[in-house]
């Protein structure tokens, strides 16, 4: 498991919420049976970023709060060189949103970064929340990680 970490935020030390994201990934990865190695890339940036990229891949001229770039879009297939990690995909964080976020649902950062972590992360594997049913079971997978860690809600 590699996950990449990146930070447009100079004034923003995001290094805090790394070590949770791990803990979380691995837990995500167990459930979905997810064999080593394979690798992410997260990037936390602000409201501007996050809405240029919207724009541009959703045509939704408006930030939000993560975006995800699955690796294997197209055909449904993981690529992976041998030898090499699967790359799943890319995690794009909008920590100005988490932060509203946080204060909006009553909650801590940490908990909101990670859950939007975890949501990213579930989307790379494929999942959903285009219909109820689809919403109710990608909840279920995030709230599982989450609880695992202390940050569900109880």
């Amino acid at each position: 498991m590699e996950i990449l970490f990146s930070s447009d935020l100079p004034q923003e030390d995001t290094t805090r919420f790394e070590e949770l994201i791990r803990r979380a990934f691995r837990l995500a990865a167990d459930i979905k049976q997810l064999q080593d190695p394979w690798e992410v890339s997260i990037s936390f940036v602000d409201d501007s970023t996050i809405a240029d990229l919207n724009t541009q891949y959703r045509g939704i001229a408006a930030p939000t709060d993560v975006l995800s770039f699955p690796q294997d879009e197209d055909d449904g297939e993981f690529g992976q060189a041998e030898g090499l990690p699967r790359l799943l995909g890319d995690i794009v964080i909008s920590l100005e949103r988490a932060e509203e976020q946080a204060a909006e649902y009553g909650h801590s950062l940490e908990r909101e970064v990670l859950f939007l972590a975890v949501h990213g992360f579930f989307h790379l594997m494929g999942h959903d929340h285009e219909t109820p049913e689809e919403e109710q079971e990608m909840r279920a997978l995030e709230e599982s990680v989450l609880k695992e860690l202390g940050l569900g809600r109880d």
